[in-house]
């Protein structure tokens, strides 16, 4: 179709002769082809992309490519290429004007690797991932002046020789992901915009110190050993840092340090004959940095005690700050501190114990829209460090220990905070308060507020019977978690009708013996009333018009009556139950599927009863036994011996 011919998975052993001679595009992947003939690709000399991934391939014609003048892109990944690599090299340097080659999944080592690239100058994207290279010299990417994408994730690469890269002046994208490399010294690579050194071994990263102009706009060091905040160029354009997943940590305010010499460290450099030495302040490694274009930081799970002074005033773009898993006790908010264009902070899963807020700052949060603070040890918030938030639409503030205020906050910012207010915020549209310990809420918790999500699991009694705190977003809820809260079938106002636009219900985790009351609340679409107390499903389950409208509910792990699921046959024929293989049902001592129900029975229940007239012949017989040997002991008592009885009649001789 429009010169597109598409042969994938075919089981072709050889490829087909017939196709159309003017194909622009032949797609073979997933073929076993295993030898690619001189002549296979005869027929078609207008190709300009070729795509022979996984296909078995162990070797290919020197002249398999003749008559492909106009080829720029070519797949090989996933072959067997390196059982005859010099043959393959050799057909490759048939294609000058190749554009694109993926050589990935082939198990090359970067001697096949670079013979297989040799002569190849227009090629500008490369693909080397998932081979056997271990080491990278000058040698392996040799003339390749147009090179602008290289792809060596998932090698085994310890070692990148100086000037390995300099004879690629257009680079601009590498990919050195899932290899081994220990650290990365000196670097100096100003024409990269995209680097991405991630689940490697590094220790240590270094930019040149040369005051020169970097194009780097994206760094990623996730998922390393990094002791230290990176020493990054001087002078770049770097908009993304990812440094998730490593060991750093700032460490001036944990050394007394009584001279300038014990907080350097200094880098021995040799190459050939030439050694250079390179100092870093292993304290304040950030200072050097040109932090100053940075959108997006990436801090998580590091060992980061807390932030020292000046540091987030380097970064004053900063849109998004991720620093949970840390090991953060306390947060100071100063001036610029975080900068006011910050949009997203996750302090989650730390150690705070207190939030800071500098007297007299208004206005620092003004921009801020996603706030996570979950799993701290927070017993409350500055006063008032929400009121500036005026743009803030979701907050987690789950399983910290803390407390809803029953007035307005006070007016005093430093008073310590003892509770939270979130009242009159109008933008705020995510809640979640999991596992606070709360205690029951008062009428006007959420006054002011247009919540669409609210979590409020694993709070024991915080609705104290009745569903009224929630009455001033009833309207506007649309996904509502009450999972482990207490409620039971006994609360004088469990009635969910004032929430029309309600879409998620989660129950799970009470006490409920029946099915909650939706007159109204059309909208709801899930449901989970899971861990419960239910016997019995509601006598009119299938003709409710809210049962009907939902997509998915969960019933299982309750305590059915196998005699009181009457309405289960129309569930499972409306497909409604999502769990339904897990709902179970008791019968005596026994738990049955409900699944494993006998159709059409067991309404009555007779398949679980055993037949009257035995279980009667059952309990009279051993009673009519009883009586029987009682009747024959006490007539035996009073009267002649039996046996002597029988020998009188029966004339038997015998001595006694």
């Amino acid at each position: 179709v429009g010169g597109v011919v598409d042969c994938r998975g075919q089981n072709l052993a050889s490829v087909p002769s017939g196709l159309p001679p003017h194909s622009q595009t032949l797609m073979l992947d997933a073929n076993p082809l295993k030898t690619l003939w001189n002549h296979s690709l005869q027929p078609y000399p207008l190709l300009e992309t070729l795509s022979l991934q996984r296909c078995h391939l162990e070797r290919v014609g020197r002249r398999a490519f003749g008559m492909q003048r106009r080829l720029l892109s070519l797949g090989l990944a996933d072959n067997r290429l390196s059982a005859d690599h010099r043959e393959t090299a050799a057909a490759l340097r048939t294609l000058p004007g190749l554009r694109t080659l993926d050589l990935s999944g082939n198990s090359l080592t970067e001697d096949m690797a670079a013979l297989m690239l040799r002569n190849l100058p227009a090629l500008e994207a490369v693909s080397l991932a998932r081979n056997a290279v271990m080491r990278l010299d000058e040698s392996v990417f040799e003339g390749l002046q147009r090179l602008r994408e290289l792809d060596l994730q998932s090698n085994y690469i310890f070692e990148i020789e100086a000037g390995a890269f300099d004879g690629l002046p257009a680079l601009s994208n590498l990919n050195l992901a899932y290899n081994n490399l220990p650290c990365v010294v000196d670097f100096s690579l100003t024409q990269l915009r995209f680097l991405n050194v991630s689940y490697n071994s590094l220790e240590w990263f270094l930019a040149a110190r040369a005051e020169v102009a970097f194009e780097l706009e994206v760094l990623d060091l996730s998922h390393n050993q990094l002791l230290f905040f990176p020493l990054l160029p001087q002078c770049s354009k770097l908009h993304t840092l990812l440094l998730r997943d490593n060991n750093m940590g700032f460490y001036r305010d944990l050394y007394n340090t009584s001279s300038p010499r014990e907080m350097v460290a200094q880098f021995l450099l040799v190459d050939g004959n030439v050694t250079n030495v390179t100092t870093v302040d292993l304290w304040e490694e950030f200072a050097s940095s040109d932090l100053s274009a940075v959108r997006f930081l990436d801090m998580s799970q590091n060992q980061f005690h807390h932030l020292p002074d000046g540091f987030l005033k380097k970064i004053p773009f900063l849109s998004h700050l991720n620093l949970n898993q840390n090991c953060l006790v306390r947060l100071h908010i100063r001036e610029r501190e975080p900068p006011g264009v910050l949009t997203e902070l996750d302090l989650s899963h730390n150690q705070l114990v207190e939030l800071r807020l500098a007297p007299g700052l208004a206005g620092c949060l003004e921009n801020l829209r996603l706030f996570n603070l979950s799993s701290n040890q927070l017993l409350g918030v500055p006063a008032g460090l929400f009121a500036s938030a005026t743009n803030i639409t979701t907050i987690d503030l789950s399983h910290n220990r803390i407390s809803l205020c029953p007035r307005p906050a006070p007016p005093d910012p430093t008073e310590a905070p003892n509770c939270v207010d979130f009242r009159n915020l109008a933008s705020l549209r995510s809640l979640s308060l999991e596992g606070c310990g709360l205690r029951a809420l008062g009428d006007y918790s959420f006054q002011g507020t247009a919540l669409t999500h609210l979590d409020l699991s694993s709070n024991w009694g915080i609705l104290n019977g009745s569903l009224r705190p929630l009455q001033d977003v009833a309207p506007t809820l649309q996904v509502l978690s009450l999972r482990n809260v207490g409620l039971s079938s006994g609360f004088r106002d469990l009635e969910f009708s004032g929430f029309s636009n309600l879409r998620d219900l989660d129950l799970s985790g009470n006490s409920l013996t029946s099915f909650p009351r939706f007159r109204g609340s059309l909208a709801l679409r899930t449901l989970d009333l899971r861990r419960n107390a239910l016997t019995a499903l509601p006598q009119r389950a299938a003709s409710e018009p809210l049962l009907l409208g939902l997509h998915a509910i969960y019933l299982s792990q309750n305590p059915y009556d196998c005699c009181g699921v009457e309405g289960w046959g129309s569930l499972e024929h409306l497909k409604t139950v999502a769990d339904l293989a897990m709902v179970t049902c008791n019968l005596s001592s026994r738990v049955i599927r409900v699944t494993e129900l006998p159709r059409g029975k067991f309404q009555d229940c007779k398949w679980g009863q055993v037949d009257t007239g035995l279980l009667y012949l059952v309990l009279i017989l051993p009673s009519c036994l009883t009586l029987l040997v009682a009747g024959t002991v006490i007539f035996l008592t009073f009267k002649r011996p039996l046996l002597q009885v029988i020998k009188d009649r029966c004339h038997w001789s015998s001595t006694y």
